[in-house]
């Protein structure tokens, strides 16, 4: 199969000798402008991914299309995103399958509620709530530029402003994910819409939270609750150097994630 070309209106990652990356959109008579020199979009436009250009100071920048991890690394940020080691975690966690309906709470920046739309597939649903509007609008920016780069728009995905904390009648969920500071105000009402068998899923950065969450949840009948913090490290390898790297990801949240049980079921 042969591969298809860059074209106007797609989003590059444009990569100098220091790994240093930037995000440009390709539009016709453009240019990318860096003390590295300059690169004229036409250039790239037309042209495959995954090769090396000069710009116009003898620099080479590699060009690839940006992964979603990238994309959410480099997006504009209203709220804080959910980082793409945390994603997994969530999505693998939440066993975020096809077809599932979730309701996630707060959209924030839109990074999360990216990624479930991608899990979902086209045959399930999104309903996040925030209760910002000028984070709502940030996260409604940045899900349509990366819809756009596809050549789509998600019609998977249902923004909302408001109280996710108020009874939910319009839908049933199979899964809830929840980025909020004090997600047991949820518990009484906004999981009544949460099918028997479901899971909960609780995104926190800080113990007391997260001790309060469990409580909470087995307070309200949940079972089968977990508590996990997730951990990156990358490795230099280089030859005989074979080293971990002087940064890491550290500590990001917590993640706490519990099952819905059927009312009145025997125990």
């Amino acid at each position: 199969m042969q591969a298809k070309p860059l074209q106007a209106g797609e989003k590059v990652l444009l990569i100098d000798g220091r790994d240093r990356r930037y995000l440009v959109t390709l539009k016709s008579g453009e240019r990318w402008h860096s003390h590295l020199g300059l690169v004229e979009h036409d250039d790239l436009i037309g042209g495959p991914e995954g090769r090396s250009v000069r710009t116009t100071n003898g620099a080479r920048v590699l060009v690839f299309r940006p992964t979603f991890a990238d994309f959410v690394l480099k997006m504009k940020r209203g709220a804080q995103v959910v980082y793409p080691k945390d994603i997994g975690l969530i999505l693998v966690n939440a066993d975020v399958f096809p077809g599932a309906r979730v309701l996630e709470a707060g959209t924030g920046s839109g990074s999360l509620t990216l990624a479930l739309a991608r899990a979902v597939g086209e045959t399930g649903l999104v309903v996040s709530y925030e209760s910002r509007q000028d984070h709502h609008e940030q996260a409604v920016a940045n899900i349509a530029a990366w819809y756009q780069s596809l050549g789509g728009k998600p019609e998977n995905v249902d923004l909302r402003v408001g109280d996710v904390f108020e009874e939910i009648t319009d839908t049933m969920f199979d899964r809830m994910v929840f980025d909020l500071p004090e997600p047991w105000h949820a518990l009484e009402k906004t999981t009544r819409s949460l099918a028997p068998g479901g899971i909960v899923c609780c995104y926190l950065p800080t113990i007391p939270q997260v001790q309060q969450i469990v409580e909470a949840l087995r307070a309200h009948g949940f079972g089968l609750i977990t508590t996990l913090e997730g951990l990156v490290r990358t490795w230099n390898v280089e030859g005989q150097s074979v080293r971990p790297d002087h940064r890491m990801v550290g500590h990001t949240g917590f993640l706490v994630t519990a099952r819905s049980m059927a009312p009145n079921a025997p125990s």
